[in-house]
């Protein structure tokens, strides 16, 4: 509302995979609401950019969040020079797709890495704070949490891996008051998105979904959606907030969509030949070449 001032003013917030995309978006929000941003990501230039457009205080730090021990360093920096983080949003992921049996190994491990291991990593990191400051976490899951699609096998896997986690956290923390809550995407408009949509198998797999489900959101849209569920320290928040529905029949997805796939993977696969697509986006590029950039 107008005029009122948000719970977020002069809390610290966190956000991983900050350097583009849906986290660029969340911390242009956070700032916006009074909040001091601190940017976590793996490209020291791209986030120093990010934090040079907000209207308010922030700092970024490159780190990889798989790497536990540089998270410790930087949670314990961003306690020193910002204070305790009030609010942890576990954006960072990547993203690959492609049947299966032809993925890279090592590719496919990335994305289970970043997206579950790096979530699990950025909340140990950070306990201690929201601990302190009674804060509130939000781990950034996604429709692939809920219902699993073909060629997507490490990006579901992953989703669903963050779901259960957050589950688990929270009952974990409720005594303690500390909120955690799970945001559930559908398809954002970011690089990452639009990537994927100039390779068949993906592009494909969206044509095919049901129309309600194939369409992108804008990022700051889902961003705002997120933000206010921090603000609310919501359990869970859904953008589009359709998506709310399919918790109601996601017992049912599996059979309809092994059902559908079964019909449809062999002629589609006739008509453009599915190979795996690698890292998706700017930040799966980066990684791909080393700098290990996961920002979703």
């Amino acid at each position: 509302m107008a005029g009122t001032a948000s719970p977020l003013e002069g809390r610290v917030a966190v956000v991983t995979g900050a350097a583009r995309g849906l986290g660029a978006a969340m911390v242009r929000e956070l700032a916006e609401r009074g909040a001091t941003v601190a940017l976590i990501g793996r490209e020291e230039s791209t986030l120093a950019q990010v934090r040079d457009t907000l209207p308010g205080p922030a700092r970024c730090w490159e780190v990889d969040v798989t790497d536990e021990a540089g998270m410790a360093a930087v949670a314990d920096d961003v306690r020193k020079t910002l204070g305790p983080a009030s609010v942890v949003i576990a954006n960072a992921g990547l993203a690959e797709g492609g049947p299966f049996a032809e993925s890279d190994p090592a590719t496919w491990r990335r994305v289970i890495e970043v997206n579950l291991i790096g979530s699990a990593i950025t909340a140990r990191a950070f306990l201690p704070q929201l601990r302190a400051t009674r804060g509130y976490f939000l781990q950034i899951a996604s429709l692939a949490s809920i219902g699993a699609a073909p060629m997507m096998s490490a990006y579901c896997a992953s989703k669903a891996g963050v779901e259960s986690f957050a589950h688990a956290l929270r009952a974990e923390l409720a005594h303690e008051r500390v909120g955690v809550g799970i945001g559930y995407l559908n398809w954002t408009d970011t690089d990452m998105i639009r990537d994927a949509d100039q390779h068949p198998v993906l592009r494909e797999l969206r044509a095919h979904m049901p129309r309600p489900a194939r369409k992108v959101y804008p990022a700051r849209t889902v961003a705002r959606r997120m933000v206010r569920a921090a603000e609310r320290r919501s359990a869970a928040v859904y953008a589009p907030g359709w998506l709310r529905a399919t918790q109601v029949v996601r017992a049912a997805m599996p059979p309809v969509v092994t059902a559908l796939s079964k019909r449809e993977v062999p002629r589609l696969e006739r008509e453009a030949h599915f190979e795996a697509t690698g890292l998706l986006g700017a930040g799966g590029r980066a990684d791909a070449a080393g700098g290990r950039s996961a920002d979703g």
